[in-house]
């Protein structure tokens, strides 16, 4: 049986017992990076073998998977944090199983899109996860802009070093929309900076950054092609943080 584990994405506190028991029961527990699964377990006094699994290896890996649960193994697939195959390796292993009719499940838990469009305050009731956006200008202006015209929440992944690059761009394509940053959540010091594009925009230029960050941007209005009804569903929000409880990470 493969096992899909939700681990934390900062906060230890968040794994759940089911995580944990199967951890503890699985012949082989694949993981992005070894080392910080490696501590991850030993927090949890968890031993077990453990073998690489990560975007650069992700089909060879697989097939080591793949005839490991045709042996009737047990297969734990972690990633450094959050839900294995969210922005993480995972998709090509569950198609392989499904292709081969082998066993699979998944536990859930922590993830950060979700708890990022919860805090921001703008409409949950339909919004479009997407990911890391591509690194050059060019090529990320132009995967920003297939959702333009789209009235659901929008939501995306950056890296400290490029998100100050995607809100400028955001601004470009979308206009100046109501918008909420997230970082570093569920840990001491989490952080969640609502207002307008420009405003987190202020916030994060020329800033030492640090982890990754969670940006999520309200959908088109009515003039861009919105409903009223959903115009009335997303609030004017203003910047504010939040801190989160004083529980190690990793």
């Amino acid at each position: 049986m493969l096992y899909l584990v939700a681990t934390p994405i900062g906060n230890l506190g968040d794994i759940s017992q089911r995580a944990l028991e199967v951890l503890r029961s699985a012949d082989v527990v694949a993981s992005e990076d070894t080392r910080y699964t490696g501590r991850l377990l030993k927090h949890f006094g968890i031993t077990r073998p453990q073998m690489s699994f990560h975007e650069h290896n992700e089909r060879q890996a697989a097939e080591k998977i793949i005839a490991l649960l045709r042996e009737g193994r047990a297969v734990a697939l972690v990633s450094d944090a959050g839900t294995p195959g969210i922005s993480d390796p995972g998709f090509v292993l569950v198609r392989r199983c499904i292709e081969e009719g082998l066993p699979l499940t998944m536990i859930p838990g922590p993830a950060a899109f979700v708890m990022a469009l919860v805090l921001s305050g703008l409409p949950t009731h339909a919004f479009i996860f997407r990911g890391f956006p591509p690194r050059k200008p060019t090529a990320r202006r132009r995967f920003l802009a297939v959702d333009a015209q789209s009235p659901h929440t929008l939501i995306f992944y950056e890296s400290p070093h490029r998100v100050a690059a995607l809100i400028a761009d955001a601004i470009a394509v979308y206009g100046d929309r109501c918008a909420a940053l997230a970082n570093d959540l569920t840990k001491m010091f989490e952080r969640v900076d609502r207002g307008r594009l420009s405003e987190l925009l202020a916030l994060v230029q020329d800033q030492a950054l640090k982890g990754e960050y969670v940006l999520v941007i309200e959908g088109a209005t009515s003039a861009e092609g919105r409903s009223p009804e959903e115009d009335e569903a997303s609030p004017v929000i203003s910047s504010a943080s939040a801190a989160g409880s004083d529980v190690p990470d990793v």
